[in-house]
């Protein structure tokens, strides 16, 4: 994801003394930028080339792909693999055990180490540097060291890769990304001695031509493409993409597909969690099927009569996302009225359709409320009705779901498992490894054997 330059609070708002986390995140410390200077990139670590991974452009499905990555090397390495994120902004705290305090993370880093139970990893070295809000400024105004926070991130993946085999970065964005603040991922690539892999979106000329303006770039920082993953291939024009853009990236530049992955619509489905931090609002009711999920295609804007809109709860996909105005009392009731009505008869006969339908109410705050007994009447449901509030008119509110790209976390196991289900068996490992340096399985065999049993 891009770095959000545009929304900075006051510098003074992640001060190392005022914050719960520690300089090896934030960079700002006096006493380290009174002696900075200009000392040049550090050596490489020869001794094993890092793999990392960044992409062409935002919502291209890095880390979905990164999830697979991991999920493919801990096969072969079982006890052995290291991930890192050097570059963040968008962070969650959790507790470091060699610090002993909590820090924080980019949420990234949380998800792929708890659902991989990477425990042999410190979150404090996994997530070397963070950019929040202000960082930017204070690095232009020069009380961030340029060099001080490579050296963070180089000290990061020393820890990193002395103690595991195969060691794979995940970049932010582009290569470009962090450019302002010289931590672009092209650089610190350079700065690591790792080769990259990028990840496109599926076609040809478009998808062709975005490699190339990353490509360009590692070039300028030395730093070798040694593979391309192309995500989101349209299925009817799997074989021909795969075909066509492997031959175009060996004859131009000699480097191999690594992965052809083509689309699973569902990954790109929102569940009501994500709508939850969409709309900043907890759901009103039914929080049990917050992670349950809902086709963008499939939403239907409630703006016909009480009967019709009971007709289509009937006739319609039983798990459909609905949305109505906040003056439609009827709808409302009418929803509820059929869950009410489909729970008793289940219990006379069972003979009743599942009721996986969700409603969304919407409505600017600051001129259509519910009234205070519509709240309390939808308060008092139980946990098994999902209900929730908009903020903003009907035509905004769908707008927002439409352009809303839903991102991977830990909690959505569901999505979790089947994104990387789904991209691991298209993604060549034996060839990702070969290219970038590394065995392609792991050389502790003690290790391996202990594991197997």
């Amino acid at each position: 994801m891009p770095l959000d330059y545009s929304s900075e609070a006051p510098s003074s708002s992640f001060n190392v003394s005022t914050m719960s986390t520690n300089d090896h995140q934030i960079v700002n410390c006096k006493e380290r930028l009174q002696n900075c200077s200009e000392t040049g990139h550090h050596p490489p670590n020869t001794s094993k080339r890092p793999i990392y991974v960044a992409a062409t452009h935002q919502h291209v499905g890095k880390t979905t792909t990164c999830l697979a990555l991991i999920s493919g090397l801990q096969k072969r390495f079982p006890q052995s693999i290291g991930y890192l994120k050097p570059v963040g902004q968008q962070h969650v705290p959790v507790y470091s055990k060699s610090a002993g305090c909590n820090i924080r993370v980019d949420k990234d880093v949380t998800l792929i180490r708890e659902h991989f139970k990477l425990k042999h990893l410190d979150y404090r070295y996994m997530s070397p540097v963070i950019i929040p809000p202000g960082y930017t400024r204070d690095y232009i105004d020069g009380k961030i060291c340029r060099n001080t926070q490579l050296e963070t991130i180089k000290n990061a993946y020393d820890q990193i890769a002395n103690e595991n085999e195969v060691v794979l970065c995940e970049g932010t964005g582009h290569c470009a990304v962090g450019s302002i603040v010289g931590a672009s991922n092209a650089k610190v690539a350079n700065m690591l001695g790792a080769d990259m892999i990028l990840i496109a979106n599926g076609g040809l000329g478009s998808c062709f031509d975005e490699l190339e303006l990353n490509r360009a770039l590692c070039q300028e920082h030395n730093v070798k493409v040694k593979g391309v993953i192309v995500n989101k291939v349209l299925p009817e024009k799997y074989d021909q993409t795969r075909d066509y853009i492997s031959r175009a990236l060996m004859q131009a530049w000699g480097i191999p597909l690594v992965g052809c992955v083509p689309d699973r619509p569902f990954l790109g489905c929102p569940a009501l969690a994500d709508l939850e931090r969409l709309f900043q609002k907890k759901m009103i009711s039914g929080s049990k099927h917050r992670f349950r999920h809902y086709t963008v295609q499939d939403i239907n804007l409630v703006t016909t009569s009480l009967q019709q809109f009971l007709t289509n709860l009937r006739e319609k996909p039983s798990r459909t996302l609905y949305l109505c105005h906040a003056t439609r009392d009827d709808i409302i009731v009418g929803f509820l009225g059929e869950y009410d009505r489909r729970k008793r008869q289940q219990a006379i006969d069972g003979t009743a359709p599942s009721f996986e339908a969700a409603l969304v109410i919407c409505g600017r705050e600051e001129k259509y409320k519910l009234s205070k007994d519509m709240m309390e009447m939808l308060q008092g449901l139980d946990d098994d009705v999902p209900v929730l509030i908009a903020p903003h008119t009907s035509h905004h509110t769908m707008e927002m779901i439409y352009n809303f790209t839903p991102k991977l976390n830990v909690h959505d196991t569901t999505r979790v498992n089947a994104a990387v289900n789904h991209y691991e068996r298209y993604i060549d490992y034996d060839l990702l490894l070969k290219q970038t340096g590394n065995p392609i399985q792991s050389l502790q065999k003690n290790k391996l054997l202990t594991f197997a049993r």
